[in-house]
């Protein structure tokens, strides 16, 4: 997740809509915040050392300039300035990362350097201020990240018992995807996928925080999908609070949406953390039934626990969050790029059909024989980067990258975006061609699999990323082995997308036709 993606997405469009509403009676006080800020400004720019970077106004700095794409901006913005320079947005300087090599020695080679994450407000009022991927790097952090991977560990990759398990799961969720999109499309319906993939990626981090799934029309579950939706398209206004905290003391439309923004924040926390306190009403510490008694187990019970129990549940809201808004996204991704791209389409229908047969399921022992699929799946990520930039960075201590001086605590954004098409890495990095994973015997080019970055990288690398990288192929499999994709004829493709925590794509509408007449088959131990 990127958390200040939004700055220059609903970010700029947010501080448009409040210049042209603002009150008269608003004017001198927004004038005494400009002279105040201009001031400051100056005496800033007279004694402060500046990396390079563009000319930024007072009181907003650059953050109009970044348009509605931010990353595509910060990518332009490193052919003038070089690959790392500064920006600023409101009261903060800011130093932005672009292209591979520049991002991996900082995340790599200083890991602990760039292992921080900025004191902003907005922070705190996320996984009910406790969040492990919103805080800051510290003893505390580092043993909360631990029990974190443990248990997804625990749920998915322990042992050939625990894999299975989350195997079965997970393509017993792609079948039931299936069903849905089949009952959509009777008649020749063409339908909105978004729905059917963002249910079935939740239910999948639900069984594992929760031991229980949800059917498609549950309406408790719709309002909790709504509310993480919500979380991403509001984000940005607690961006824009943080660093520029004055848009609090007025009525505007930042001030709004950043009150809705804390609200989404409390309601999606509140219903955590009644599924955890049921879990601690009926908890047994001989029976371990899903990633919540384990974290209740190791935090609230573990004879040498330092975190207070309220970390149960902001451990659990990051998990549900996370694993829910990163696989409903590129799912929808891949759907719309396997329409886009019929014959590709088709060709990996054929190897799947060659490799797994009509008789079963594709399974994850099926991957090492499909590197096709493979590679469609690692360039869906490294062209559409649907996590274009990570959440921010703060440094721990003095560092210097690429001979350029970075001070403690100075705000880092990282565009994961420039990585993932950098021209230096990537051949014609705008073209969407998954070939390009693989090597002249038709095997999948480890190295350059591993040079794709979504995940992040280093201390702060998303802990869920291996589980993320299975639930992808499975989900892709299957949905390819049981069904044939077309788009709306009368509605043309496109690749654009809305901009928050990820990149979603504009709503398309598909329809979904199940192969050669073949019944859709059942997930088999």
């Amino acid at each position: 997740m990127a958390l200040d993606t939004e700055f220059g997405g609903k970010g700029s469009s947010i501080i448009k809509e409040w210049s042209g509403q603002v009150q008269p009676a608003l004017v001198a006080s927004f004038v005494f915040l400009f002279c105040l800020e201009a001031c400051l400004w100056v005496r800033n720019l007279r004694h402060k050392r500046r990396l390079p970077g563009p000319f930024a106004w007072p009181v907003v700095g650059n953050a109009v300039q970044l348009g509605q794409m931010p990353h595509i901006t910060f990518a332009k913005l490193a052919k003038k300035y070089g690959n790392v320079y500064q920006i600023r947005l409101g009261c903060n300087d800011i130093v932005v990362l672009n292209g591979d090599r520049a991002i991996r020695q900082a995340l790599i080679e200083h890991s602990t350097e760039f292992a921080g994450r900025p004191n902003f407000v907005s922070f705190q009022k996320i996984s009910g201020g406790r969040s492990m991927a919103f805080g800051n790097y510290s003893k505390q952090w580092k043993i909360h990240r631990k029990i974190a991977q443990s248990s997804i560990r625990a749920f998915s990759s322990a042992n050939n018992q625990t894999r299975k398990v989350f195997e079965l799961h997970v393509v017993a969720e792609a079948v039931e995807l299936v069903k849905v999109f089949l009952q959509q499309s009777t008649n020749g319906q063409y339908f909105e996928p978004s729905h059917g993939v963002t249910v079935a990626a939740a239910n999948v981090i639900c069984a594992l925080c929760f031991g229980k799934r949800y059917e498609h029309d549950n309406m408790e579950f719709r309002s909790l999908l709504e509310k993480i939706d919500k979380f991403g398209e509001t984000v940005g206004a607690g961006s824009l609070v943080d660093v520029m905290p004055w848009l609090q003391s007025f009525p505007n439309p930042v001030r709004s949406v950043y009150e809705n923004f804390k609200h989404i924040n409390e309601e999606f926390f509140a219903f955590v953390k009644d599924k955890v306190i049921q879990h601690r009403e009926t908890f047994d510490p001989e029976v371990t039934r899903d990633m919540s008694d384990a974290i209740i187990n190791v935090i609230e019970h573990g004879k040498d626990s330092v975190l207070s129990k309220d970390f149960v549940e902001g451990t659990v809201t990051d998990l549900i969050g996370a694993g829910q808004d990163t696989m409903s996204t590129v799912l929808q991704w891949i759907l719309l790029l396997l329409l886009k791209h019929r014959d590709i389409q088709s060709k990996l229908q054929q190897l799947i059909d060659k490799v797994v047969g009509r008789d079963r399921l594709p399974s994850i022992e099926d991957r090492g024989s499909l590197a096709l699929l493979d590679a469609f799946i690692y360039e869906t990520m490294r062209f559409t980067s649907f996590v274009p930039v990570t959440i921010p960075h703060s440094t721990t201590s003095d560092v210097t990258i690429e001979g350029l001086h970075i001070p403690k605590d100075t705000v880092v954004f990282i565009n994961q975006w420039s990585v993932n098409h950098d021209p230096l890495k990537w051949k014609d990095p705008h073209i969407f061609d998954p070939s390009r994973f693989l090597d002249e015997n038709g095997a999948l080019d480890k190295d350059l699999t591993n040079s794709v970055m979504i995940f992040s990288t280093g201390k702060r690398r998303c802990i869920g990323d291996q589980i993320a990288k299975v639930e992808i192929f499975l989900f892709t499999a299957v949905l390819l082995h049981q069904c044939s994709f077309e788009n709306e004829p009368s509605e043309p493709l496109t690749l654009g997308c809305s901009y928050g925590l990820t990149l979603k794509p504009f709503q398309f509408r598909i329809n979904a036709k199940l192969r050669d007449e073949q019944h859709v088959l059942t997930p088999t131990a």
